[in-house]
């Protein structure tokens, strides 16, 4: 579809296979559902019995309403206060920290955090620098009181609207609603500018890791993961390399799902739950438009 190769696409980004949603019928929400439903099968928990749910997400249904209220109609959570939050690749970093707020302030007792996000609906295929990086995705966890010390420790959020230039969708909102005009410009699709939000993604994730280790009086030996979002490989080991963490205490899976915005922390999650016991300290960190970026400090709980 464009002028690249299967390994220039690996060396630069460590991606090998994307799974992209094709049925134009299966929307942000039915993938949040499928996720949340599968992850209420595995915990026993009663849709009824949902608190809150946020759902992280770039791709929404709609503007409004929000994706997470339809996804909880989807899954019967019929009980349940829901919200939207919009921080791109660093969503459900924030959403995670805040449905934990919502947990130790006693007023919830089962909080769901889903990244849900059709990044195909958003991206130009004739566009080289984007179309080979990103896949659709959807994950999710669920954040309940605990007594022994385990959950979220500690965290650490950024916002710099200077990234507005460098990674951003112009069209579709009140400063370019859709025109004819917007659409033959291709605005209603991301656009990345790759140097400055490498540049600014590697020092942002090293400099909110580096805070949470300071914070907490921890050394990178007391980690036993960092979990980074999946945006580029090379990112990922410069962060390494920067906090002397070796690559195998750094959860990567970017080669089977490419960049999926606000599921890659969570499906990452997903497929090392079985390599983690509970009090193992784990740091979630991210970096995304805007700019956004930050890190969070967890114990493990099961």
């Amino acid at each position: 579809m464009v002028d690249t190769n299967d390994e220039w696409i690996k060396a630069r980004t460590g991606i090998e296979e994307r799974h992209i949603m094709r049925d134009p019928n299966i929307v942000t929400s039915d993938m949040g559902a499928y996720a949340v439903d599968a992850l209420l099968k595995k915990t026993g928990v009663s849709p009824l019995d949902i608190d809150l749910l946020i759902c992280a997400t770039v791709t929404p249904d709609y503007f409004f309403p929000d994706t997470g209220t339809l996804i909880c109609h989807k899954v019967g959570a019929k009980n349940s206060f829901a919200f939207d939050i919009q921080a791109a690749c660093s969503g459900f970093l924030f959403s995670a920290t805040t449905g934990a707020k919502f947990i130790e302030s006693g007023q919830y007792k089962n909080v769901i955090v889903v990244g849900s996000d059709k990044m195909s609906t958003i991206t130009d295929y004739t566009d080289r620098a984007t179309c080979i990086l990103f896949g659709d995705a959807a994950a999710a966890i669920l954040l309940q009181p605990r007594t022994d010390g385990n959950g979220l420790l500690d965290s650490w959020m950024r916002v710099d609207g200077v990234g507005e230039e460098f990674l951003h969708m112009k069209g579709g909102g009140s400063k370019n609603p859709p025109t004819h005009e917007t659409i033959d410009k291709k605005w209603h699709y991301l656009y990345q500018d790759g140097k400055p939000v490498f540049k600014a993604a590697v020092k942002g994730m090293a400099e909110a890791i580096a805070e949470i280790l300071k914070r907490n009086n921890l050394s990178p030996e007391e980690i036993k993961y960092v979990v980074p979002h999946q945006a580029n490989l090379r990112i990922i080991q410069a962060v390494a390399d920067m906090l002397k963490f070796p690559m195998e205490k750094v959860m990567v899976n970017i080669q089977k799902y490419g960049n999926t915005t606000a599921a890659t922390i969570p499906l990452c999650l997903w497929e090392w739950e079985d390599k983690l016991e509970p009090g193992d300290k784990i740091i979630l960190t991210s970096f995304g438009g805007g700019y956004t970026w930050g890190a969070s400090l967890w114990s493990w709980a099961y």
